[in-house]
């Protein structure tokens, strides 16, 4: 289907983009611009994003969108922001979407850049927790002990032994007036939490955690079920903070354990087959256990 056939089309990130069947930034993608509108300007680094959406003659996209170097999103951001601004077009916003390569490594000192000098952006990082776009590398994004391909399992190796970057908290501390996690899990919080955040000017940041059926061993039809299981088991916290202070979560409603998550993706198989991983399994349910504390997740009804 070429560009001007596709742009004809209903919604602002139609079919035809070359994702993998059941990619969690796909859907994420086309939420975002149902509850953003029109009237936005994206910028998207180098990444799957770039390249499922845009090989050459072809377009998903209903929206003006750039794409530019894997290092300066930011960069990138603020000057249509400012130029924006010069031209009293207030009525058009800009947001960023980019995958965790970009955001967490690559292009952190520019988006440090932008958060300092606090430019009308509102960023989106879409969270596969690794380089899935050239081979499932290790990213500062990557779960602690997930098997990548630069970190295998094997005699000497459990996976990833870092911690995951605490991305959030180090934009909040940047003063980022919103600040959000979500999850393709739930797709509604990711709207609201959309919706929010652009009634806000300054720099903003969600980090949606986007689940990837090829990267992280699942099979396409368990796309959501796999993203809710990393939320209620408490890997993946979802809460908002606001000038710095959390002010909302989304409550677990239903608890499971982390071992249930871990048994649902291969990228974790080493850890939960035999006893060999029992430590680190441990040590991942630890740090769920503390996400919960430290927000407030479990609802009344998991508490009692």
């Amino acid at each position: 289907m070429n560009a001007p056939q596709m742009k004809n089309q209903e919604g602002l990130f139609v079919s035809g983009h070359r994702a993998c069947p059941g990619c969690g930034m796909a859907i994420a993608v086309r939420h975002i611009l149902e509850t953003a509108g029109r009237d936005v300007i994206v910028v998207t680094p180098t990444g799957c994003l770039e390249t499922i959406s845009s090989p050459f003659g072809y377009s998903c996209w209903g929206v003006p969108w750039i794409h530019h170097l894997f290092e300066n999103a930011p960069a990138i951001a603020t000057g249509i922001a400012a130029a924006l601004k010069a031209q009293k077009r207030e009525g058009e916003r800009v947001l960023v979407i980019g995958g965790d390569g970009s955001t967490f490594d690559i292009g952190f000192g520019a988006l440090s850049g932008m958060l300092d000098l606090g430019d009308d952006v509102l960023y989106i990082c879409a969270d596969n927790a690794a380089y899935m776009n050239t081979g499932g590398q290790r990213s500062g994004a990557t779960m602690t002990y997930a098997a990548t391909t630069t970190h295998p399992s094997g005699r000497q190796s459990m996976g990833k032994p870092q911690m995951k970057k605490p991305l959030p908290a180090i934009v909040a501390a940047h003063g980022a007036p919103y600040v959000a996690t979500a999850s393709v899990g739930y797709l509604k919080d990711l709207g609201k939490k959309v919706k929010k955040a652009m009634q806000y000017h300054g720099s903003r940041y969600i980090q949606i955690d986007t689940t990837c059926t090829s990267g992280w061993g699942f099979p396409a039809d368990r796309t959501m079920e796999v993203a809710r299981l990393g939320v209620n088991c408490g890997l993946v916290p979802l809460f908002e903070m606001e000038e710095g202070e959390v002010t909302g979560v989304r409550k677990i409603r239903k608890r499971v354990p982390v071992t249930e998550y871990l048994k649902a993706q291969g990228r974790f198989k080493h850890l939960v087959k035999g006893d060999r991983g029992e430590n680190e399994v441990r040590e991942l349910q630890a740090i769920a256990d503390q996400n919960i504390e430290k927000y407030g997740l479990l609802s009344r009804a998991e508490e009692k």
